[in-house]
């Protein structure tokens, strides 16, 4: 595509700008060709017109679009100039606060000025085995990238770190070779890396200096090679340096310092060491005053003095010559504070006795007179005579400061030599990784000798640095297989040529240095004669004859001539040189040793500083000719850059390229016209103009059809991608010139993928603009749709309405027309019943009322009773109920007066927590109390019940007699009925009635009111009453309230004070076990060193007499006997010291006194749990007791039999003694006869076997007769023919067998007795040989016994009791031990003849039932067929032991553990089987209790185990496996320790198996001990293998396809040392997730331990995908946050599939979920913000700050985080007490807890199976 093609509307371009270098614009006009101008809007909204040239029309540069700014590599930009990559760099470093950038293989680093926490271990473990392409950029990513090509391609490797002074060079190399100290470790103890790292603070104190562009600039250049060894490890180091700022010495301008050493000794000269020097402030010197700046701040000289020092005593400068060196610069110090005056115009002198030279002179020990007379003096030689010349003011001056800067420059070679000695090991090198930390290209003011060797130096590797990026260039065009076309780069040949080739500046130089009267001026006309016709990068400047112009590839630089000479030459007075060497210091004499061979003193000058390389001899650099020392100060640095040049093209380099961002050292402030000085400077933009020049851009065919599908359609999209991807980039791009197809990439012109994306994006726009159409048409359609269709609903509603309003009318007027029909007549005829009503009714009316007045007289009479007994009772009852209440009011008021002063005094003691205590203590009490109250009110209360019941009933008595009382007057009124005929009698009656009632009636009247008025009254009493009630039920209700409120916030409080006190002691408990565990595992990494120092030993020196090495020991007992071994080792440590010289003194006293304190915490631990368990001794004290006495009646019982059984034995062996004295009584002559006692006893004893022999016979015969019987009876009922005839058959059979079995029985009695009289004699000669044994050990004992008498005699009276009584105890217990082998043999024994007569009881019972079977008659009749019957043999009771001998234990560990298969038995056999078998062992020892048994079991069982694991530690199945059978071997331990806390799920068989002699609770915690190392190894082995997995699995697989568009980054990807092995996903950690689960699961791990084992392993996924998200800019957008947070679910998923969702596991993925959370929220308005501030509670505020800063959009349609919102964030986010560590510590380790789980296998019942070759085990 034309590029004109670009310029159209809204296209951004960059225009020059003279303050900020470049500015951007948008054109609001199409660009024509023939147009002359631009119409431009600037950022601000101004607009411009910016002219065109009219002959090139050069147009302005095009600006990326945003979605590629802040690129980690430059050269991914599609517009490759030098605006974008300044544009570039400052989004990064002001923005995302991102302070390294690639540019190709340059990484660009500009100095934030602030410490940045991006450097810490965990930034280095993460950043180790990475890809360079993978990360972030970094300088870790460099060092890792060098250190893995010299790995895989064999080749040494070279960091090159240039840069502007205060650009921070120095530290980027510092940081790369803290990296190599980290990741490779060293070969040897000696601590190579540390001593490494110790020569930074040395070369900084005397090689740095403040100046004004930095507080710490590095006034020389280092080129350092670390040296690495077979296994890449780093076995040593060298230095070189290169042109020391001497002039610095003597000289510092304003706001400059000297070197800090100076002012680090004056800042310490209060320290008692320093009172030698005469030192006082930096003020108070000339040489360290002159820059008025003696502080910088925030440092602390004297701190830094002290790092000094250190640094010397781990490199090997001891005590002594570190203060020879302070001497020595202390006298420097006073040389320059020696004053000299004038004596003439032609002469000087010094004073006499001045203070500093008498200083310097005691110094440095040399005469004053001496010194005084040749710092004013010099000595001219001639032919024949040598003349005495004394010197000016002035050159005595310069000549002072001359020999100031000599000595410093011998001093700092001495120091670098040293260094390197240091550095120098004996194991020979492999390779190395050199580090070079030289000067940036420099131009100032004034420039002179220095500047021009640095800016010769920045040539030379400017041109290695074009050669090599042009080279790579070229290999990847070749390795891609397309069209290689020559791309031009600036070849700076020309430059160096004009510098060091014959007859160049530096030749002119020497030449006119070997001139008598050479002069600057001379020279400088030299150089305009050779030159300035002849080379066009060669001027003249127009106003000066003393300066010249070098074009440089960086810049022009003007150099002044004066002083070039004079620097040249380095020349020093000789006298003063050999005044020194005559010098009675040591150290000053060794400094200028070399002198003797040089004419001239400048020697290794630190114009070379050291500027060859140095070898491990150290006096090679002495045998160099005279002539060489001889060169001038131009002519060793042509040589050194030389050397160092062809080292650097050995190597294969990598660049660091170092910016100053501004020049007032204001943190992450840009100004872009130093960055531009500084890139055009240090080769950036040569680099990107390389790339530019050829295919900058380049997409594998895979990243390109993922970015670019949207521009295909569906019948582009074939089968093969590449193919594909051509088809498509024909049509796109038609000029094929602007991309090149190679094997693997396609490659692209500049500018051609911001035209890609212009194209997707036109395609995006378009296809948005599309859906919002159809969006848009739809909305309408469907508002329309809905508006038609409540218009219609409207109107038939209405229509409705309207007629349901008619037939309504029609209704209502038809209805009226009836009404008004019926209504008339329905009035008249109401009228007429009205009328007939009427009359009737008067009749009626007038007729009852008299009848009712008279009957309303006397109902009114009788009511009126009935009223006033109510009331009357109502209101006798209203005054007790008054009365009632208000004594009930007054309790209440009273009780509330105490219960109020009762809540005032409980509130008080509340506070206390004693109250507490005393509460809890008393509940029970009060609740007894509460109980007995409430039965109390029960009671009351069925007593009131009684009374109410009673009360009824004499209401209903009452109430019975009313009614009989009201019949009667009822019958009274019949009566008077009856007699009203008599009233005439009685009218006389009824007036004085008549007056008894107005006189009742006027009383009634009375009363009435009356009781209106009290009525009235009680009803004002009542509602006062009611209201007061209210008022105090709402006071009541108020006060529960509040008394349930304040008991709620106290319960609430308790509660949450419990809980925070419960949540701190768990979080003391684990860290507390945390500690711990740590502690172990550097126990046992120094266990391994000291295993390791052992070897050594033991293979360089030979000791006769050697003790067995710990090895042979228990870990129990290593622990237990440390001081023992301490000594051991210190002692063996001292016999080898001459011969291991290459063991480091300091690392043993480290690991000593590491050792020391790991002993003094374990033993305090182990305090700890001795206090815990004095408990358990004193139970376990009493149960011994009671088990005693039943073990006591036991062994009685078992004593009886004994004792029979030893009668019966001691008859037998009587008479077996008396048969062996009749024997050998007379075995001369008559032993043989007849008559003989022998013979005797034989024939009786042969009588007694022949009549037993009858006996038997006879049972025989019997039982056979009975058999036939038997078997006649079974075959034949009937037959009993010719039974004499089977008789005599058997009678004949019967004399045969009886002949036959008599002599067979005979013979076997003459070979029992043989056989018996052979076992006599060996048991006599055995008896024999004890006793001699016996005598030979009573003979020792009792010289034994003599020589401790002997020594006791010796022994003061207080020892010798002592000694005795130890004798005695050691006499008894050996006895004891003695009598507890007999007793065990004794038991055995007891145990056989058990066996025995259980076998003998058997046989009996068995012919027992024989004979009661022969008892049947042969004639019975047997219904039934009678089968054999077959009595099976019952099993052996087995007690759940296993025997062993004491010389088959190794053996037994060499089968069980050490060749153990685990594969076999994990899957063929049960779990934890060589646990169970190592502990029925065990138990046989306890049984036996033999505490040596027990001590060499456990000891070569846990010895056994560390071998193993040491030996196959790697693999997860043999870890998995021992760390299985270490729990069930300590469960076992536990259940069976006879502790009632382990004993609850026993079975009661299981409990008689626990352990009865032993208490093995300390062998318990040395093996929990090792139950942590296995699992910690176990996590180490787990770790290893799903590491290379997580970050592919998590989060470069794009698990759910199509979602995360590839971003056009076209990055450049390092080649990595591990070839590619396949991609990793998410199925591939499942799949591991469930090998590991599996295999635990197969080992019988406990659960519990297997979800400790599951939280850990999502903890390293968790952490190690956030580290990496963290550290990985393209990682961070939205589609991302979706692929994570699907990971992380289906991660969850595998949780609950395995039933594993309680362990804790889960919660540890929170970081990561809200980081993937945090990708996809709304990051604008302050909502936003709060809304995240809420949700990341698991991240810290560095984690979320730095994924906001890295936030990427993959289109542009999305938006970056801006720095307001990430303000916004951090204000927020202030008061957060948090760690500032950016990453998660994937080290990190959860303490392990081994919750005890008891076994339910019987231990009798397991079987041994015959492929474990245990054969030698005996089931007990």
């Amino acid at each position: 595509m034309a590029a004109l093609e670009l310029y159209t509307t809204r296209a951004r371009v960059w225009i020059p700008d003279v303050e900020e270098v470049w500015k951007s614009a948008e054109l609001i006009k199409d660009y024509k060709n023939e147009d002359t101008s631009l119409q431009l809007t600037l950022e601000d909204g101004t607009n411009i017109e910016h002219k065109l040239d009219p002959k090139k029309k050069n147009l302005p540069y095009l600006r990326n679009p945003d979605i590629l700014v802040g690129e980690n590599d430059l050269t991914a930009l599609s517009y490759l100039h030098e605006p974008a990559v300044l544009h570039n760099l400052k989004v990064r470093f002001i923005d995302s606060k991102l302070i390294y950038t690639y540019c190709g293989i340059v990484l660009v680093a500009i100095n934030p000025y602030e410490p940045l926490p991006i450097y810490g271990t965990d930034i280095i473990n993460a950043y180790s085995g990475q890809n360079m392409g993978d990360m972030d950029p970094h300088i870790f990513a460099v060092a890792e990238e060098a250190y893995k090509q010299m790995a895989r391609d064999e080749r040494n490797q070279s960091i090159i770190v240039s840069g502007e002074s205060g650009a921070g060079k120095t530290v980027s190399a510092k940081y790369a070779m803290r990296y190599f100290a980290t990741v490779s470790g060293s070969a040897s103890e000696a601590n190579v890396e540390d001593k490494v790292l110790a020569s930074n603070p040395i070369m900084e104190a005397i090689g740095n200096a403040k100046t004004t562009r930095n507080d710490n600039s590095s006034r020389f250049g280092k080129y350092i090679e670390i040296g690495f060894d077979t296994r890449y490890r780093i076995i040593g180091a060298n230095m070189r340096t290169y042109l020391l700022e001497k002039s610095r010495v003597v000289f510092q301008a304003d706001e400059e310092r000297n070197y800090h050493i100076f002012y680090q000794l004056c800042a310490s000269s209060h320290l008692p060491e320093f009172k030698i020097l005469k030192l006082s402030s930096a003020n108070d010197f000339l040489y360290t005053r002159q820059g008025r700046s003696p502080v910088i701040e925030g440092v602390d000289d004297t701190k830094e003095l002290s790092t000094t020092r250190n640094a010397f005593t781990l490199l090997g400068i001891n005590e002594s010559y570190q203060m020879g060196l302070f001497q020595v610069l202390a006298a420097i110090l006073h040389l320059g504070n020696v004053e000299i005056k004038d004596r003439d115009s032609d002469s000087s002198l010094i004073p006499p006795n001045n203070p500093h030279l008498m200083a310097f002179c005691q110094l440095v020990g040399v005469a004053y007179p001496d010194m005084s007379q040749w710092l004013c003096h010099r000595k001219l030689k001639t032919a024949t005579e040598t003349y005495v010349k004394p010197l000016p003011r002035l050159q005595a001056t310069n000549a002072r400061d001359a020999l100031s800067k000599h000595i410093y420059a011998k001093l700092f070679n001495w120091i670098v030599e040293h260094v390197n000695k240091a550095l120098i090991t004996n194991v020979k090198q492999h390779s190395f990784i050199g580090v070079l930390d030289i000067y940036g290209f420099e131009t100032f003011e004034i420039n002179s000798f220095e500047q021009f060797c640095i800016n010769y130096a920045n040539e030379k590797l400017q041109q290695q640095f074009n050669m090599h990026v042009f080279k790579l260039e070229q290999e990847e065009y070749m390795k891609e297989e397309i069209p290689w076309t020559l791309i031009d780069f600036y070849d700076n040949q020309p430059c160096i040529n004009l510098i060091e080739a014959k007859m160049g500046v530096l030749d002119l130089l020497d030449e006119e240095c070997k001139m008598p009267r050479g002069s600057d001026d001379s020279w400088a006309q030299k150089l305009y004669n050779t030159h300035l016709k002849t080379c066009s990068l060669f001027q003249k400047p127009r106003m000066s004859n003393r300066a010249f112009i070098i074009q440089h590839f960086a810049d022009k630089v003007e150099y002044q001539c004066e002083g070039f000479l004079e620097k040249n030459k380095d020349t020093v007075n000789e006298e003063q040189i050999n005044v020194l060497k005559a010098s009675k210091f040591d150290l000053l004499v060794e400094l200028f040793q070399d002198e003797e061979k040089a004419t001239s003193p400048t020697g290794q000058v630190p114009g070379t500083g050291g500027r060859t390389r140095l070898s491990i001899k150290p006096d090679k650099g002495r045998d160099k000719s005279s002539k060489e020392h001889k060169k001038t100060v131009g002519c060793q640095f042509r040589n050194s850059l030389q050397m160092l040049m062809e080292t650097l093209n050995a190597t294969t380099p990598h660049y660091v390229r170092c910016i100053k961002p501004n020049d007032f050292k204001l943190a992450f402030s840009f100004d872009p016209k130093r960055a531009v000085q500084q890139l055009r400077a240090c080769g950036v933009l040569e680099t990107i103009r390389i790339s530019a020049a050829g295919f900058p851009s380049r997409w594998t065919y895979q990243e390109f059809f993922s970015r670019y599908r949207v521009l295909m359609k569906q019948k582009d999209v074939l089968a093969d991608k590449k193919l594909t991807c051509k088809n498509v980039l024909e049509k796109l791009v038609q000029d094929q010139d602007k991309y090149q197809f190679g094997k693997t990439k396609i490659f692209f012109r500049a500018g051609q993928v911001a035209y890609l994306e212009k194209l997707r994006a036109d395609k995006l726009r378009a296809a948005c603009i599309r859906i919002q159409k159809t969006i848009r048409c739809w909305l309408a359609r469907k508002k329309y749709l809905r508006k038609r269709s409540a218009a219609i609903t409207i109107q038939r509603f209405t229509r409705g309405y309207q007629a349901r309003c008619l037939a309504k009318f029609l209704r209502r007027t038809q209805a009226a027309t009836t009404i008004q029909k019926y209504q008339r007549m329905c009035v008249e005829r109401k009228r007429y019943r009205q009328k007939q009503a009427a009359a009737l009714a008067m009749q009626t009316i007038l007729r009852a009322y008299m009848a009712r007045q008279k009957y309303q007289a006397l109902l009114r009479e009788h009511k009126a009773v009935i009223i006033q007994k109510h009331v009357r009772g109502w209101l006798a009852r209203c005054w007790y109920k008054r009365c009632l209440y208000s004594i009930v009011y007054l309790q209440c008021c009273i009780r509330r007066m105490k219960a109020r002063r009762e809540l005032k005094k409980l509130k008080i003691e509340a506070r206390s927590v004693e109250h507490f205590k005393k509460l809890n203590k008393g509940m029970e009490n009060k609740i007894m109390q509460l109980q007995r109250k409430i039965d109390e009110q029960n009671k009351d209360s069925r007593s009131l019940n009684e009374k109410l019941v009673s009360l009824e009933n004499s209401y209903s008595t009452e109430s019975e007699k009313m009614r009989g009382e009201l019949g009667r007057l009822r019958g009274a009124e019949e009566d008077a009925k009856n007699k009203t005929n008599q009233v005439s009698s009685l009218l006389e009656e009824l007036e004085k009635l008549k007056k008894e009632l107005r006189v009742t009636q006027q009383e009634k009247k009375t009363i009435e009111d009356w009781a209106q008025t009290y009525r009235d009254e009680m009803e004002t009493l009542v509602s006062e009453l009611k209201d007061q009630n209210g008022s105090l039920k709402k006071e009541k209700d108020d006060l529960n309230r509040m008394i349930q409120e304040q008991s709620q916030q106290m319960t609430e409080k308790m509660v949450r004070s419990i809980a925070e006190e419960t949540q701190q002691l768990e979080t003391d408990l684990n860290e507390e076990r945390s500690r711990y565990q740590n502690l172990l595992s550097e126990h046992l990494r120094l266990e391994e060193k000291y295993d390791d120092l052992k070897e050594a030993l033991s293979s360089n020196v030979t000791k006769p007499g050697h003790r067995r090495t710990d090895s042979t020991h228990s870990s129990n007992e290593s622990e237990y006997t440390y001081n023992s071994e301490y000594a051991e080792l210190e002692d063996g440590s001292r016999a080898a010291e001459d011969v291991t010289r290459g063991i480091d003194t300091s690392l043993t006293l480290k690991l000593q006194k590491r050792l020391t304190e790991l002993e003094q915490e374990k033993q305090s631990l182990r305090n700890e749990l001795e206090n815990k368990e004095e408990q358990f001794q004193r139970a376990r004290a009493r149960d011994d007791v009671e088990f005693k006495k039943a073990r006591g009646a036991e062994l009685e019982y078992e004593s009886l039999k004994r004792q029979e059984l030893e009668s019966e034995n001691k008859k037998l062996k009587h008479n077996l003694a008396e048969m062996r004295q009749s024997l050998l009584g007379n075995a001369a002559a008559n032993s043989g006869a007849p008559g003989s006692p022998a013979y005797k006893v034989l024939l009786d004893q042969l009588n007694t076997s022949c009549e037993e022999l009858d006996v038997r016979k006879e049972e025989v015969l019997i039982l056979r007769s009975q058999l036939v019987s038997q078997k006649e009876a079974m075959h034949h009922k009937g037959t009993m023919t010719e039974p004499s005839v089977f008789v005599d058959d058997v009678s004949k059979l019967k004399d045969s067998d009886e002949i036959k079995q008599a002599y067979i029985g005979l013979k076997d009695t003459n070979r029992l007795l043989e056989h018996q009289l052979q076992t006599q004699r060996r048991t006599h000669d055995n008896e024999v040989e004890t006793l001699r044994g016996e005598l030979q050990s009573v003979k020792e004992e009792n010289s034994r016994q003599q020589q401790l008498l002997a020594q006791n005699l010796q022994l003061p009276p207080e020892a010798r009791i002592e000694a005795s009584l130890q004798h005695e105890i050691t006499r008894l217990t050996n006895e004891n031990l003695d009598l507890m082998e007999q007793l065990e043999k004794q038991d055995r024994t007891i145990r056989k003849l058990k066996k025995q007569l259980k076998v003998y009881s058997k046989r009996i019972g068995e012919m027992g039932a024989g004979q009661t079977e022969g008892q049947t008659s042969p004639g019975q009749m047997v219904e039934e067929p009678i089968h054999p019957v077959n009595i099976p043999r019952r099993e052996k009771d087995f007690q759940g032991m296993l025997e062993y001998k004491r010389e088959d234990e190794l053996k037994l560990v060499k089968n069980l553990i050490l060749e153990l298969k685990p594969r076999g038995v994990a899957v063929n056999l049960i779990p934890g089987l060589p646990a169970y078998i190592l502990f029925m062992c065990l138990r046989h020892a306890d049984y036996l209790n033999d505490d040596q048994k027990v001590r060499t079991l456990l000891t070569s069982t846990i010895n056994s185990i560390k071998k193993i694991l040491k030996k196959r530690g790697d693999d997860f199945e043999t870890v998995s496996f021992w760390l299985s059978n270490t729990c069930r071997f300590l469960h076992c331990l536990k259940q069976y320790s006879g502790d009632e806390a382990f004993m609850k799920h026993n079975s009661s068989r299981q409990n008689e198996h626990c352990l009865s002699n032993f208490d093995l609770a300390e062998y318990r915690q040395v093996i929990s001990d090792l139950a942590i190392q296995i699992y910690q190894q176990l996590i180490k082995c787990m770790e290893n293998i799903l590491q290379p997995m997580i970050v592919s699995g998590m989060l470069e697989h794009e698990t759910i396809q199509g979602v995360s568009g590839v971003k056009p980054t076209g990055l450049r990807k390092r080649t990595s040392s591990i070839a590619d092995e396949g991609t990793y996903t998410l199925d591939s950690i499942l799949r591991q997730l469930n090998a590991f689960h599996s295999t635990m699961c197969q080992h019988g791990t406990d659960p519990e331990l297997i979800k400790q084992v599951v939280k850990q392993q999502f903890y390293i996924i968790g952490a190690v995908t956030l580290n990496n998200l963290l550290l990985r800019k393209d990682m961070c957008s939205w589609s991302k946050g979706m692929q994570i947070r699907y990971n992380v679910s289906q991660l969850e998923e595998w949780l609950r599939d395995k039933g594993l969702m309680t362990c804790g596991a889960k919660e540890t993925l929170e970081p990561l979920i809200q980081a993937a959370q945090l990708l996809q929220v709304k990051k604008k308005t302050d909502e936003d913000a709060e809304a995240i501030c809420s949700m990341c509670q698991a991240l810290t505020t560095a984690q979320i700050v730095k994924v906001l800063n890295l936030y990427t959009p993959v289109n542009e349609f999305e938006e970056r985080v801006s720095v307001a919102f990430i303000r916004t964030i951090q204000t927020r986010l202030r008061d957060r007490c948090e760690s500032p560590q950016l990453l998660m510590d994937t080290k990190m380790i959860y303490p392990v807890t081994f919750p005890f789980n008891p076994s339910s296998l019987a231990l009798e019942t397991i079987q041994i199976p015959g492929s474990l070759n245990l054969g030698f085990l005996t089931r007990v």
